[in-house]
């Protein structure tokens, strides 16, 4: 069962205001580091411009020029058996969207006691990164690459 995530969202309730590449970055390598021990695919959406990134089970998709919300809602509506797709966010429209085409909903705080306790760390707590990670960080720390 795919889990479609609203990446900017599950910032947005854990710290509140708009995501930076460094909060994402930072969601990236928790999320990556949770599924780890689990058989869950979880596919990460972002607003805005980047590439997309595969780090096994975990999958990184930016929306571009449209929103996250309304890639995952694709999705949603792609999918050959939306009953298996579960959408993860606090916004109420998406989950709406969602439910109505077919798929399931929950909130971050219940997807993340599904992926273990543990506290979340802090994006700027500067915690030892995994090396598939350490690409990612790389990548966003160059300016060249940063499209906003």
């Amino acid at each position: 069962m795919p889990y479609l995530v609203d990446g900017n969202n599950l910032i947005g309730a854990e710290r509140g205001g708009r995501a930076s590449r460094e909060d994402q970055a930072a969601l990236v390598r928790e999320v990556s580091d949770r599924l780890r021990s689990t058989r869950a695919r979880v596919v990460l959406f972002f607003d805005g411009a980047g590439d997309p990134l595969s780090l096994g089970s975990l999958s990184v998709r930016f929306a571009g020029a449209t929103t996250a919300d309304d890639a995952i809602f694709r999705e949603v509506e792609r999918s050959n058996r939306p009953q298996e797709v579960t959408v993860v966010t606090a916004d109420r429209e998406l989950s709406r969207r969602a439910r109505d085409a077919g798929g399931s909903t929950t909130t971050p705080s219940e997807f993340w006691k599904r992926f273990g306790a543990q506290a979340r760390p802090s994006p700027r707590s500067g915690g030892e990164a995994r090396v598939d990670v350490d690409d990612w960080l790389e990548w966003f720390s160059d300016d060249r690459n940063r499209k906003e």
